[in-house]
């Protein structure tokens, strides 16, 4: 027994060397970031900016992998189950981590327990849009077609639980109107189809529709922000046409729980730094989002408010996905 112990001491005292060199040299290879939604919507954007721009301050390629299903859940998982070595990270969301989850009676993982959470990156209201030739010149035209004709009109969003899906639910309530939700897996794909007739409108953050608004294909009717956006003074919120729809998406690196601190240190550091590039926010700004950043104290405090926040109205909504 004594030189069993002896042994593993022994074994364990000579690996440490090993993983400390590890942490030391990392990162010693390419990283892989998720995006758990299709490719083209705005998780996707918001991802390839800052993985680019990671590439070249870690002076090795950040690799963008879509991996899309259950409205963000499937890619996520993947990564709260992926080795905690600081190769494999995530570009987190509402739906996957809060408050998606609140709405979902079976989760594969555990948003806090399963995961790090590096640091914020940016928010940005989702806005409600259809076709330029769509009969509906407003927010409150919509509503009344979808009054005259119940259950006759759909939206889409980038799955069930995403944050447009939340934002068009809570429409559906607080109007009191009856329209067809139709799930997609990113909203680059929704898109497409809402340019082709497929559908009737589309939630989403502003970071998918504002070229298809500004080439004048898409018509922006409403964004859920407190106020309105910067980018568009002239659009309404939904709250001033709807009291209560309000929301904002938003989205953060994160990896698999167990990563040692060093890297955790020194990705929090060098994401922070590239949010805070004077042409990195610019880029930001043109698309509707608003940098956050933050430390994990900041991220995790996020979390909790946002569960908070919306706890009570989807629990109000019966908003459940399962």
């Amino acid at each position: 027994m004594q030189r069993r112990r002896l042994l593993a001491a022994t074994l364990a005292a000579s690996a440490l060397p090993c993983a400390v060199r590890a942490q030391a040299d990392w990162p010693a290879r390419p990283l892989r970031l998720v995006v758990p939604f299709a490719p083209g919507g705005a998780t996707d954007v918001t991802a390839r900016l800052v993985a680019q721009r990671l590439s070249e301050s870690l002076k090795q390629q950040v690799v963008v992998e879509n991996r899309a299903g259950g409205g963000s859940i499937v890619g996520t998982d993947f990564v709260a189950k992926a080795a905690p070595d600081g190769y494999t990270l995530v570009m987190a969301a509402n739906s996957c981590i809060a408050p998606g989850p609140l709405m979902r009676a079976n989760m594969p993982y555990d948003a806090l327990r399963d995961l790090t959470h590096i640091t914020l990156v940016g928010s940005f209201p989702n806005g409600f849009v259809v076709r330029a030739d769509h009969p509906a010149k407003s927010l409150a035209e919509f509503i009344a077609l979808a009054r005259a004709r119940p259950g006759a009109l759909n939206y889409s969003s980038a799955g069930v639980g995403s944050s447009g899906y939340l934002s068009g639910e809570l429409l559906k309530q607080k109007a009191g109107i009856d329209i067809l939700h139709i799930p997609y897996k990113g909203t680059g794909p929704a898109v497409t189809d809402l340019l082709g007739g497929q559908l009737d409108a589309l939630f989403d953050g502003l970071v998918t529709a504002t070229p298809q608004v500004r080439s004048g294909r898409l018509r922006l009717l409403a964004v859920t922000g407190e106020a309105r956006a910067r980018a568009f003074p002239e659009v309404p919120t939904t709250g001033e046409i709807v009291p209560g729809v309000v929301g904002a998406a938003w989205f953060g690196v994160s990896g698999p729980a167990g990563m040692p601190e060093p890297v955790i240190e020194r990705l929090q550091s060098e994401i922070r730094k590239l949010l805070a590039l004077p042409e990195v926010q610019h880029r930001l700004a043109d698309i509707g989002m608003t940098v956050i950043g933050g430390d994990r104290q900041q991220y995790l405090a996020h979390i909790a408010a946002e569960n908070a926040r919306y706890g009570p109205l989807i629990a109000a909504a019966k908003l459940r996905i399962d």
